[in-house]
């Protein structure tokens, strides 16, 4: 009797350590956002979100609201949550680094979301922003091949303002160095946001006098702005506008005429890639080894990374099925208030 109830209290204590060291295989995937003020990231949370927890880990997040100040601190609390590794969208590329260094020297693992960090241990990935720029420039070009341009850029903080820039620029030159296009306003816009770039939108439109043929516009958020603004001016619909993220609400002005093309950046594909390194990576998977790691130094310190980059795929109302049919958003939404017949998506 007392052999059975030795081996039945060997047999739970067995069964408590394998449970215990399941839970401790068990890891934590964390992201520090820089704001959620886009409707983007929501989307891009739901897809990390179902891949970590699919795998079996634990998913935290924080939300920066776009402070740096409250990134840092917001990493500070993830360091001690047990993090195996920190996803950063980065508000301010510069300011974070010291953060980044606290991560390592916490024995974390970091991957630099969709803004870049220059950091050699950290994996970057995100969508080919200098190819997105490119996408902008082109699909502009189309439409209006010379005339006054204007320059509504990202904020100054973030590297994606510039490798933005830096795309359109490769498109564009020529046809700026030819005179056939005069950079007429080029500013950055604070925090990305929608009202800052309909200011600057309104100041370039009164220092030219509204004599703006076309606008290049770094996202979908300060492309409402613009095109308030043009609308306040009876521009809208006439001058081209550009964008990116694929926003249910700019992907309906394609449709409607007032934004030319949205670049999409289908952010169920960048969270779910980023997710499945996040785990990889937490189970020991170095960060070269990861299925389509590319070495990128393209950042402003020439700072090697091992980084992934998704091809974007710009959005016109020639291909509005894309985003339709891929189930982004439902035909009603992208064709509210489009008159029938004038957009073959919506017929």
């Amino acid at each position: 009797m007392k052999r059975n109830i030795l081996t039945l209290m060997a047999g739970a204590l067995m069964l408590g350590m394998s449970s215990m060291s399941a839970m401790a295989a068990d890891k934590t995937i964390c992201v520090s956002w820089k704001t959620f003020q886009e409707e983007r990231w929501k989307t891009d949370e739901a897809a990390i979100k179902a891949v970590v927890e699919a795998a079996g880990d634990k998913f935290i997040s924080a939300d920066a609201q776009t402070s740096a100040q409250k990134q840092a601190s917001d990493i500070e609390g993830l360091i001690t949550q047990g993090c195996n590794v920190i996803m950063v969208v980065a508000y301010d590329s510069d300011a974070i680094l010291p953060s980044i260094k606290a991560i390592s020297d916490a024995g974390i693992q970091s991957i630099a979301y969709d803004v870049q960090f220059e950091d050699p241990n950290a994996l970057y990935i995100t969508f080919d922003n200098i190819g997105v720029g490119r996408l902008m420039a082109k699909e502009i070009l189309k439409v209006k091949p010379e005339g006054n341009y204007a320059f509504i850029k990202g904020d100054k903080g973030d590297p994606n303002a510039t490798f933005l820039f830096q795309g359109q620029m490769e498109v564009l030159k020529d046809a700026i160095d030819s005179g056939k296009i005069k950079n007429v306003c080029e500013t950055f816009t604070d925090k990305w946001a929608p009202d800052n770039a309909q200011k600057n939108m309104e100041q370039c439109l009164t220092s030219t006098g509204n004599k703006v043929d076309a606008v290049v516009s770094e996202n979908d958020g300060m492309a409402s702005g613009v095109v308030a603004a043009l609308e306040a001016q009876g521009l809208a619909g006439t001058v081209p506008v550009s964008g990116q993220d694929g926003d249910k609400a700019a992907l309906n002005r394609v449709a409607l005429g007032t934004q030319t093309v949205s670049v999409w950046k289908d952010s169920r594909v960048l969270g779910k890639m980023a997710a499945e390194a996040a785990v990889a990576m937490a189970d020991g998977t170095a960060i070269d080894k990861l299925p389509g790691v590319a070495k990128f130094s393209g950042g402003k310190k020439g700072v090697e990374m091992n980084a992934i980059l998704i091809p974007p795929n710009p959005i016109t109302k020639d291909n509005l099925n894309d985003v339709i049919d891929g189930g982004w958003l439902s035909k009603d939404e992208a064709c509210a208030g489009v008159k029938a017949g004038t957009v073959a998506a919506c017929n």
